[in-house]
């Protein structure tokens, strides 16, 4: 016999609850997730507008601006049309399209922002290496002066690299795609320091301990 207790839910009403709870926490969920989506189409549009007349300007060529800007504004007038309610993938998907034009011209600007400090590294990392083969300082008297003219030829390779690739850069406008990036120069940097560290660094052997003069036995007495 089953017992019933008066005020009690049956098992199979508690479980339509929890399904029913978990149901809407899950739509409030999605909603959410939904409207940070539109958010964040509406601030990359504002914001991309705003780089594209300020410091984006050189980056982009006046065809490119006009046709993002035509873009932008295509998009800003769906968000609250059309789009006003559409669902997290829809505004996923919008944002991704317009990233497609966008991130070619952060990347020109990042690149040119960020380029400079890593060259100057990797020149002060080939000179260092190369004023420290060419020393006649004492303490690298011990590296065989073939392991010396090793890290003398990583460097002239290196230095090589990189003036031809500048040579490259500086003719194009900033509006072109780079051919200069920072992670090939910190690539090449890493190259060369994997190289020429372990030489320049290698310690100098311990001297050979004096050898000890043996004592004569002393002789049995006759």
């Amino acid at each position: 016999v089953n017992e019933i207790v008066y005020g009690a839910m049956a098992a199979a009403d508690v479980q339509k609850a929890v399904e029913k709870e978990f149901e809407m926490a899950l739509q409030d969920r999605v909603m959410e997730e939904t409207k940070d989506k539109k958010n964040a189409v509406e601030s990359y549009v504002y914001d991309m507008r705003n780089k594209l007349s300020d410091k984006y300007q050189e980056f982009v060529t006046d065809s490119e601006r006009e046709q993002f800007m035509a873009k932008l504004q295509e998009v800003e007038d769906w968000l609250y049309e059309d789009g006003e309610d559409e669902t997290k993938g829809v505004y996923i998907a919008k944002l991704e399209e317009l990233k497609k034009q966008g991130d070619p011209i952060e990347q020109r600007y990042k690149e040119n922002t960020e380029r400079g400090p890593l060259i100057d590294q990797f020149i002060y990392c080939i000179n260092s290496y190369r004023e420290a083969a060419m020393s006649s300082d004492p303490k690298f008297d011990h590296i065989d002066l073939a392991e010396k003219q090793k890290v003398l030829n990583e460097c002239v390779e290196a230095e090589a690299w990189f003036r031809e690739k500048k040579q490259q850069q500086d003719a194009l406008p900033k509006y072109a795609n780079p051919v200069l990036l920072s992670a090939d120069v910190q690539k090449k940097a890493e190259a060369l320091d994997r190289v020429c560290r372990p030489i320049m660094t290698k310690p100098k052997p311990k001297p050979a301990k004096p050898a000890t003069p043996e004592t004569p036995s002393p002789q049995p007495p006759q």
